[in-house]
C-alpha cells in the first residue's frame, strides 16, 4: 500500500487486490460486517449498480440517505452527493470510493462568487439544484433536483422573486414550464451540454420510430426535439411505460444499464456528442470502480467530512426540499 499521504493526493485507496477474490461477495460481506448501506447513482458503471442496495437519482438518493439506519453510508456517486448524505446524516460515517469524483456543474459555481451574485438580489429566494457544493447549499433557501424543480417553484407564491442556480439549462426549462421569471446563474454540466443536434437528427432518421428522451440539463435545442424530458428516474419510468420499442437517450449513458435490465426487449441508443469522444460518459462518475469501492469499504476511507457550521446551514434547504417533495407525493 502507498503511504497515507500519497493516497490522500490520489484520492483513493491504492492497494493490491487478490485477483481470485469475488468482489461482489466481498462487498456483500463488508456490508453485513460494518452495517453499511451502498447507495449508487444511475450514472455509475453497471457492476456498481448491480451490487448497490439502492440505485437512484439525486432526489431518491437524498431520501435514502436521510432515512437509513446503517452505521456507514457508502456513496457510489460524486462528491456533492456524498456531502449531501453527510449533511442529512451527520452522525454516520460517509464514504466515497474516489475523492476526485467531482462535478463540472458544481465546479461552475464557486460559493464566494455566488455569494456576491446573491447580494445583488436581496429580495430574491435562492433555489439551488442539488448538484452543487455543501457551501452553496448553505447559501440557499431551498435545494431542488431535476425530479422536483418545477413543482418546488410552483409551490411558491407567484410574486416570489427567485434566483436559480447553478444550472442555466435546468433553470431555463423550469422558467418555461412554470412561466416564472428566474434569475439564472450561468453554470452547466459538461455531459449534458455536449449533445449534438445534427447527429441526433441523423440518428432519428435512422431510427424513425425511436423516442428521444432528454434530461432537462440539456440545452434548449435538444429539449425542443425531445419526446420526453425528465430526471433520470423519470426517463427510466417513461422508457418502461412507453409502448415504443426504441429510444435515443440524451443523458449520461450509465442509465441505459437499468433501462436495458427493466426492458430487455427494447433498444436504447446513447445520444451522440458533438465530437468523437465518449463525452456522454461523465468522467467524474466513472472514476469510481468496483475495485475502489471494495477497498474504500474495507479501509473505511476516503471519508467525507463537512464542517459543522456548514451542516447546520445546509441541512435547512435540503430538509425543506424533502418536506415539499413529501407533501407533493414525489
Amino acid at each position: 500500500m502507498d503511504t497515507f499521504e500519497e493516497m490522500k493526493t490520489m484520492g483513493f485507496v491504492d492497494e493490491e487486490i487478490d485477483p481470485a477474490l469475488d468482489l461482489f461477495d466481498e462487498i456483500e460481506k463488508l456490508k453485513k460486517q460494518k452495517n453499511a448501506v451502498l447507495l449508487a447513482h444511475y450514472y455509475q458503471e453497471p457492476d456498481i449498480q448491480d451490487v448497490a442496495d439502492y440505485i437512484g437519482d439525486s432526489l431518491g438518493l437524498s431520501q435514502q440517505a436521510a432515512k437509513t439506519d446503517a452505521d456507514i453510508i457508502v456513496f457510489a456517486g460524486v462528491h456533492f452527493m456524498a456531502e449531501t448524505a453527510k449533511i442529512l446524516s451527520p452522525n454516520k460515517k460517509v464514504l466515497l470510493p474516489d475523492l476526485k469524483a467531482g462535478c463540472s456543474l458544481a465546479d461552475s459555481c464557486p460559493p464566494h462568487l455566488f455569494k456576491k451574485f446573491k447580494e445583488q438580489y436581496p429580495d430574491h429566494l435562492v433555489i439551488t439544484y442539488v448538484n452543487c457544493t455543501a457551501e452553496l447549499k448553505a447559501l440557499s433557501d431551498i435545494v431542488c433536483t431535476s425530479s422536483n424543480a418545477v413543482q418546488i417553484v410552483e409551490s411558491l407564491p407567484k410574486d416570489q422573486k427567485i434566483i436559480f442556480g447553478p444550472d442555466k439549462n435546468l433553470g431555463r426549462y423550469v422558467a418555461k414550464k412554470t412561466g416564472r421569471d428566474l434569475v439564472l446563474w450561468n453554470g452547466a454540466c459538461m455531459v449534458h451540454e455536449i449533445f449534438s443536434r445534427e447527429k441526433i437528427t441523423k440518428l432519428k432518421s435512422r431510427y424513425p420510430e425511436a423516442k428521444l428522451l432528454a434530461h432537462p440539463e440539456c440545452e434548449d435545442v435538444i429539449l425542443e426535439m425531445a419526446d420526453y424530458i425528465g430526471s433520470t428516474t423519470g426517463l427510466l419510468k417513461y422508457s418502461t411505460n412507453s409502448p415504443a420499442s426504441e429510444f435515443i437517450v440524451a443523458t449520461e449513458s450509465g442509465i441505459i444499464h437499468q433501462m436495458q435490465k427493466d426492458n430487455p426487449f427494447k433498444t436504447f441508443i446513447p445520444a451522440p456528442p458533438n465530437n468523437n469522444c465518449a463525452c456522454n460518459d461523465c468522467p467524474h462518475m466513472k472514476r469510481n470502480t468496483l475495485e475502489k469501492l471494495y477497498l474504500c469499504m474495507k479501509n473505511e476511507w476516503p471519508e467525507i467530512t463537512v464542517p459543522a457550521d456548514i451542516i447546520v446551514r445546509a441541512v435547512k434547504p435540503i430538509e425543506r426540499m424533502l418536506e415539499i417533495s413529501a407533501s407533493l407525493g414525489l
